[in-house]
């Protein structure tokens, strides 16, 4: 055994998604302007769901609860980058590394959860309508959210645990915008075994199991439409799922490639991109996904609205 004389790193370098400065304007522009049209449509849906009884259903509860999670997961990280861009300054230090990582995970597995769980109340309201108020009760709706939120704070704790007991002793760079959990192992010079495995065994509860629930749902769904007789309510029934369906393919199609496809056909630039896509993009479409197409939704958007421009004039 040789002895151990490794120093840990007390801070890392966020290379960001670009090392070429000439391209910083242009992506502090488009991320500023992603970030705002997150938060104003995330908690614009919050806003209307709370203050529109009408909108006081299972459905809507568990909406306003992934617009939540989607507005602190892109708060979490796209702030960071945008001070990095604006100050010309890419070190973060490795506590508040690790508290990105805390919170990237814990609202990362949240919105896996929380997307799984729209698409079983989407299956009890198609394939059991009758028995849907009695199954998808005030105390299931709270278990269903709650007990993720608990879920996700054992999961996402247990990872910056045995992120801690890692040595960090070379290049400090981390070829990422934030503290993500798969490039940052590469930097550590200590075994990281432990944390591979329980990496592919949480990406196996918290992606692939909610991802195969939802297809389990949406098969049961897909044959109950197809039993309704009338080719409007086949319309009306697709039409409910439309969204969600969309949502599902953002959030799993990139998670999928970043934490459960082969390390052979991952590369910095394909997890960067992904990355994107999940902290950023997602969370910012969610809004026009779901409300562009609801019209109660809409409904109560446009009384906050005009709410808003009455008590102004």
């Amino acid at each position: 055994m040789e002895p151990q004389n490794h120093t840990s790193a007390s801070e890392f370098i966020l290379l960001g998604l670009s090392e070429k400065p000439d391209h910083d304007p242009v992506l502090y522009s488009l991320f500023l302007c992603m970030y705002m049209i997150t938060v104003v449509g995330n908690l614009l849906i919050i806003l209307a769901i709370s203050f529109d009884s009408h909108l006081h259903t299972p459905m809507y509860f568990f909406l306003a609860n992934l617009s939540l999670v989607d507005f602190c997961l892109a708060t979490n990280t796209v702030p960071k980058m945008l001070v990095n861009i604006q100050t010309r300054n890419k070190s973060i230090s490795y506590p508040c590394c690790l508290t990105q990582m805390y919170f990237f995970h814990f609202f990362g597995i949240m919105d896996s959860v929380l997307i799984a769980v729209m698409a079983y109340d989407r299956f009890v309201a198609i394939c059991h309508p009758l028995h849907y108020s009695t199954i998808m009760s005030p105390r299931l709706c709270g278990l269903l959210v709650g007990v993720p939120w608990v879920y996700s704070c054992f999961i996402s704790l247990t990872h910056i645990l045995l992120m801690a007991r890692l040595v960090f002793c070379g290049k400090n760079e981390l070829p990422h915008y934030f503290c993500d959990l798969t490039p940052l192992l590469r930097l550590s010079c200590t075994d990281t075994t432990v944390n591979k495995i329980f990496v592919l065994i949480v990406a196996g509860m918290v992606i692939a199991t909610p991802f195969v629930c939802i297809l389990a749902s949406y098969a049961r769904i897909i044959v109950a439409i197809m039993k309704v007789p009338s080719a409007g309510g086949r319309k009306k029934a697709f039409s409910t799922c439309s969204s969600h369906l969309s949502v599902v393919a953002l959030f799993y199609g990139t998670t999928i490639g970043v934490y459960l496809c082969p390390s052979s056909v991952r590369t910095a630039v394909k997890e960067k991109a992904s990355a994107v896509m999940y902290t950023a993009v997602t969370p910012m479409l969610n809004p026009f996904i779901y409300s562009l197409r609801n019209r109660d939704l809409k409904g109560a958007l446009k009384k906050i609205i005009n709410r808003k421009i009455s008590t102004s004039s």
